[in-house]
C-alpha cells in the first residue's frame, strides 16, 4: 500500500509541473483561439534570459524584474507585428505563424545567449522527505506549492479584476466585446504577457530540474495530452489534466512497466489522450462547440 501511495503522490506532484506548461496554452487559446506552438520557446527564452543575467553577476531580484520586463515587451511586439496583421485569418494560418515564431525566438536566444547547457539553482535541493513510510521529493513539493500559488493569483486576476472580466468577455464573444468598447489588441498583449510570466515560472522549475538547455522547449509536448484530457479552454482543466497525466504515468511505469520491459513514461500519456479523444473529444472541462446548419 505504501508503494502505491508513494507512486501516486510522486506522480501527482510531477503532474503539477505539466499543468504549469499547459496553463500558458490555455490562456492564449481561450482569449484568441490561437494554439500557440511558440509557448515552449517562450518558456525556454524566459529561463535562458534569467540564467544569462544571473551568470553575468546581476542579482536574482533584478534579473527576475528585467526578465519580466523583456517578456512584457516581447508580448507587445508579438501582438503588434504578428497577431494584428493576421486578424481574421484562419486558425491554421495563426498556428503556422506561431510555429514560425517558435523558431525565430529559439534562433534569437541561441544567437544572443549561446547554446550551452546552463545550471539553474533555485536554492531547493531534490532531497527526499519521509512522511511515515512514504518518500516524497522536496523539490516536487516546492514546485507543487508554486503551482498552487500561481493558480490562485490567476484566479484572482481573471475573476476579481476588470482585466479578467474583459478577458472573459473577449473569450465568450469577440464581436460583443468589441461592441461595448473593449480593446481586444490590449487584451491580447496582456494575455501574451501573462502567458510569458507563466512560462517563466515553468521554465525556472523545469530548468532547475534538468538544466536550461534548448531541449527545454520540447516540454510543450508534455502539455498536449494534458490539454486534450483537461480541455483547451479551462485553467482548472489544465490542473486536473496535469494531475491525471502525472499520476497515470507514474502508476503505469511502476505496475505495468515491469511486464513489458519498462519505458512507459514517454508515451503512456498519449495513449490516455487518444482514449479521451474517443470518449470525450472536448476534454473534461472543455467547451463543446455547437454548429447550427
Amino acid at each position: 500500500m505504501s508503494l502505491f501511495l508513494e507512486t501516486l503522490i510522486g506522480g501527482l506532484l510531477a503532474g503539477t509541473m505539466y499543468s504549469l506548461v499547459a496553463i500558458g496554452f490555455v490562456l492564449i487559446y481561450k482569449a484568441s483561439g490561437v494554439f500557440n506552438y511558440a509557448q515552449g520557446s517562450i518558456l525556454l527564452f524566459a529561463a535562458l534570459t534569467f540564467v544569462a543575467l544571473t551568470d553575468n553577476g546581476v542579482p536574482v531580484v533584478a534579473a527576475l524584474a528585467i526578465t519580466i520586463a523583456i517578456l512584457i515587451i516581447t508580448a507587445i511586439a508579438i501582438e503588434r507585428l504578428l497577431l494584428r496583421p493576421l486578424t481574421n485569418r484562419s486558425p491554421m494560418t495563426l498556428f503556422m505563424a506561431t510555429l514560425g515564431l517558435a523558431y525565430i525566438i529559439e534562433g534569437a536566444a541561441q544567437g544572443i545567449m549561446g547554446s550551452q547547457v546552463r545550471a539553474l539553482d533555485l536554492g531547493v535541493e531534490d532531497l527526499p522527505i519521509f512522511l511515515g513510510d512514504i518518500l516524497i521529493s522536496q523539490f516536487d513539493l516546492m514546485a507543487a506549492g508554486v503551482a498552487i500559488v500561481l493558480v490562485l493569483v490567476l484566479s484572482l486576476l481573471f475573476n476579481r479584476t476588470r482585466i479578467g472580466i474583459a478577458l472573459r468577455a473577449v473569450a465568450d464573444d469577440t464581436r460583443a466585446a468589441l461592441s461595448i468598447g473593449i480593446d481586444i489588441n490590449r487584451i491580447w498583449q496582456i494575455v501574451w504577457a501573462v502567458a510569458g510570466l507563466v512560462g517563466l515560472v515553468a521554465g525556472l522549475l523545469w530548468g532547475a530540474r534538468q538544466g536550461v538547455q534548448f531541449s527545454l522547449s520540447l516540454v510543450v509536448l508534455k502539455a498536449l495530452p494534458v490539454l486534450i484530457i483537461g480541455g483547451f479552454t479551462s485553467i482548472a482543466g489544465a490542473i486536473v489534466g496535469g494531475l491525471i497525466v502525472g499520476a497515470s504515468e507514474s502508476l503505469a511505469e511502476t505496475y505495468i512497466g515491469p511486464f513489458i520491459g519498462g519505458g512507459i513514461t514517454p508515451w503512456f500519456a498519449y495513449v490516455l489522450a487518444l482514449a479521451f479523444l474517443f470518449i470525450r473529444p472536448a476534454g473534461l472541462f472543455g467547451e463543446r462547440q455547437i454548429e447550427r446548419v
